[in-house]
């Protein structure tokens, strides 16, 4: 599919939204920035689910040929499979190729469940280490990498994306090991590092923004104190120190896939998908 084709098309970019956290909407903007600056949409539009612009709002002032709205979800979980599409008019098969009962409108799958959020995660990964060498950069083949995830009992969706990629990154035996850990689930988060051989850790957190659970909720349960993980956070300091020692063990912790600008990729694979 050659991206000329999609001169007739508006693309919105759909996240979640929240009125708590100014960083949440962050990389909405940032990859609809970055699609826009390629030109091969006619229109490229943020819209949200919690808070403005809404997208109900966005979709009636698009007048385009198709719309293909992709969700910037990292699952396929509660709101962005049953709540969003349903609310929207949208009908979808068991499979989640999600299209509307107009042949104008696209509702695509979210990002966090395409096989390339594995290149995504890899970049996260490795960036961070790079940054922070102490005093060098740890082999893989000394390295333990967790996939950190929310995880909820109200959809078991909400972790298969996360286990995927793990199954995913396991099979390119890159690293000496790979895991998932959640915050609501087991396995869990808190005390992950007692249960990895590996002198080193990577934690990479399966989120699309880095608001309160990646900046505060996921140090704290790493370890930090709450107190110390606060004050850092009013003073916009990093929450988590690269690396940290935990246990005997060496902890990097990376920023969110969600504002890796490879998710541009990720986004009009999606587009190319539904088009299809």
């Amino acid at each position: 599919m050659q991206s000329e084709s999609f001169s007739d098309a508006t693309l919105i970019v759909l996240g979640h939204g929240t009125t708590l956290n100014a960083e949440s909407a962050a990389p909405v903007c940032q990859h609809a920035a970055e699609l826009r600056r390629r030109k091969i949409f006619r229109e490229v539009r943020e819209a949200f689910w919690k808070q403005e612009p809404h997208i109900k709002k966005v979709l009636t002032e698009t007048s385009a040929p198709r719309v293909f709205i992709v969700p910037l979800f990292i699952s396929e979980g509660y709101f962005s499979t049953e709540i969003i599409p349903t609310e929207l008019g949208f009908s979808f098969p068991d499979n989640l190729s999600l299209v509307t009962h107009h042949s104008s409108q696209f509702y695509c799958r979210p990002v966090g469940s395409h096989d390339l959020m594995t290149k995504v995660i890899l970049a996260r990964a490795d960036e961070i280490v790079k940054k922070f060498p102490f005093p060098r950069a740890p082999k893989n083949s000394d390295t333990t990498l967790l996939i950190a995830g929310h995880g909820t009992g109200r959809n078991a969706n909400s972790r298969k994306a996360v286990e995927r990629q793990v199954e995913l990154i396991r099979a390119q035996n890159l690293y000496a090991d790979v895991g998932a850990v959640f915050m609501e689930e087991a396995p869990f988060i808190k005390g992950c590092h007692e249960n990895v051989k590996t002198k080193n850790i990577v934690v990479v957190p399966f989120f699309i923004s880095d608001g309160l659970h990646a900046v505060e909720d996921i140090p704290v349960l790493l370890g930090e104190p709450e107190r110390l993980v606060k004050e850092r956070l009013a003073a916009g300091q990093p929450t988590w120190r690269n690396p940290t020692e935990r246990g005997g063990k060496l902890i990097w912790y990376s920023a969110s896939v969600g504002t890796e600008p490879l998710l541009a990729d990720v986004i009009l694979e999606r587009v190319r998908e539904a088009a299809q």
